[in-house]
């Protein structure tokens, strides 16, 4: 008998965070995130997404024993920027048993549905500015960082439950060889950058306050008219720059700038997650040094985020900012990048991804319900 419960004691919580790390013991490709992180994720006290979202967790139980789990997410700001019908599932982690699926996906829809909403989307853990997405393609390799991992069986455990692919993301791989060999794109890149007259800067990590509130403001224009963006409020970027701080690259993260005034941001950082695998989540008490000492290994590096202001766009600004990026990552041992995740039907990032002779070398997708 399958029995589901809502995570509400301390000791609920230390299982639905230690859960996935004996389903996937074994794996050589999950990274499991950090327990600090997912403690904080699941404190309505201590997360910012709690200023305007919920976050229901629940366990799927057989003879006391964990075998799945869920969580039912709402999202104010989603509402207020697209629709007030749809909510979330997220979270989820199950054993290959379509029951168990079943019975978590029938709890977190039927605890939606009694809040008023009438779709559901997934996977948001807990929406498209954290983990998004399932992986459909690309098993074979480990997730970039702050990327998502997933069994091949969680296609089947979603689709046979009655959801369908709402939206297709994808990641492309980039290769320092193959970028420096390309003189169109470097030309096309050198062009712009004369044309329109734009400065790349790189962010002062001295001084966060003043950068956060620029990336606030480009963040809100580059991406507001995405497939399911949800603005990130100004705490959950105070946070967000607090967790990435000692991990950033300062030549990495950059602005492009018009007689001074930024139009462009890029987001890139170094694969950590390379390091992350082998902790198990568990970044103290020692584990943090490893974070430092075995930088020297990594050889990938990922690019979160690249928006270029709509007035300027279809000028290859771009093209300008992921050359310095890739020249930057070169000097600094990358010989490879991920561009992730981007919309599958974004005609302008296709094209610049293909302009670099980018591959598409995953894939994910968001699925969708009615309930």
């Amino acid at each position: 008998m399958i029995t589901i419960v809502p995570v509400l004691s301390s000791k609920d919580k230390k299982a639905f965070i230690q859960f996935p790390k004996g389903l996937y013991k074994g794996n050589p490709h999950w990274v499991a995130p950090l327990d600090m992180d997912m403690k904080v994720m699941l404190n309505p006290k201590k997360h910012p997404f709690y200023e305007y979202g919920t976050i229901e967790p629940f366990l799927a139980l057989r003879d006391g024993k964990v075998i799945g789990r869920i969580a039912a997410v709402t999202n104010a700001l989603y509402a207020e920027h697209h629709d007030a019908e749809t909510a979330f599932f997220g979270f989820f982690e199950c054993i290959n048993d379509q029951s168990v699926a079943d019975a978590l996906f029938d709890h977190a829809t039927d605890v939606l549905k009694s809040k008023g909403f009438s779709k559901v989307h997934g996977p948001a853990s807990p929406s498209c500015n954290y983990d998004f997405g399932l992986l459909t393609e690309g098993f074979d390799d480990s997730p970039r960082i702050m990327m998502t991992y997933n069994f091949p069986y969680y296609i089947d455990l979603i689709l046979n439950h009655g959801f369908h692919k709402a939206q297709g993301l994808v990641a492309y791989k980039l290769s320092q060889e193959k970028v420096f060999k390309n003189e169109k794109f470097k030309r096309i890149a050198e062009l712009a950058q004369k044309r329109y007259n734009v400065t790349i800067r790189n962010i002062n990590l001295k001084k966060m306050d003043e950068e956060i509130k620029i990336v606030k403001k480009l963040y809100d224009a580059c991406w507001e008219e995405n497939w399911g963006h949800v603005p990130m409020t100004g705490k959950e970027l105070d946070a967000m720059a607090k967790a990435l701080k000692p991990l950033a690259v300062e030549d990495l993260i950059m602005f492009a700038e018009v007689d001074g005034e930024p139009i462009g941001f890029c987001l890139c950082l170094p694969d950590y997650y390379d390091i992350l695998k082998e902790m198990n989540g568990k970044l103290l008490p020692f584990n943090f040094i490893k974070l430092f000492t075995k930088r020297k290994q990594i050889d990938w590096c990922r690019i979160l985020l690249l928006g270029v202001d709509p007035k300027y766009r279809g000028k290859a600004i771009d093209a300008m900012l992921y050359l310095k990026i890739i020249m930057n990552a070169r000097k600094h041992g990358y010989d490879y990048g991920e561009g992730s995740w981007m919309l599958e039907d974004n005609e302008m990032i296709v094209r610049g991804m293909e302009l670099m002779d980018g591959e598409i070398y995953k894939r994910y997708a968001i699925y969708e319900k009615s309930i």
